[in-house]
């Protein structure tokens, strides 16, 4: 071989083996940016599960509230009853017993005369459950 070959066959040499490095490190930068994306994806999709988990929890806690809310209502609304109830359901609880004693005159009137009983015993509970709410307002 000649000299000029020779450094020919070098030169070919080095310009093969410095394309096979350009490659090489392509590659691995290619390689490391695809990682990265796909660790930004992966992240991106655990995130979005915890947003979507905490939006069904935020749900469910409207939810909730919401329930307790109207609890609320209905014993703010029962706790605003006062004497002038407490004395209808007296009221009624008097009727009641006279329409009691009425039907007890009466042999067909059994029947009636347990749910009036029954009646006038409820309207009776819930005035005593009015009394110490008459009491607190006055305290």
């Amino acid at each position: 071989m000649t000299a000029i070959e020779i450094f020919a066959l070098i030169v070919l040499i080095l310009l093969f083996a410095l394309t096979y490095w350009a490659g090489y490190r392509g590659g691995l930068i290619d390689g490391r940016i695809e990682g990265i994306d796909e660790g930004k994806a992966i992240q991106q999709s655990d995130d979005s599960e915890t947003i979507r988990n905490l939006h069904l929890s935020l749900d469910q806690a409207q939810g909730r509230w919401m329930q307790l809310y109207s609890h609320y209502e209905r014993a703010l609304a029962a706790s605003k009853l006062g004497e002038q109830e407490r004395q209808t359901l007296l009221a009624i609880a008097e009727q009641l017993r006279i329409a009691a004693e009425t039907f007890a005159a009466f042999r067909t009137g059994k029947k009636l005369e347990r749910d009036t009983l029954s009646l006038r015993d409820q309207a009776l509970a819930m005035a005593t459950l009015l009394v110490p709410a008459a009491q607190e307002d006055a305290a």
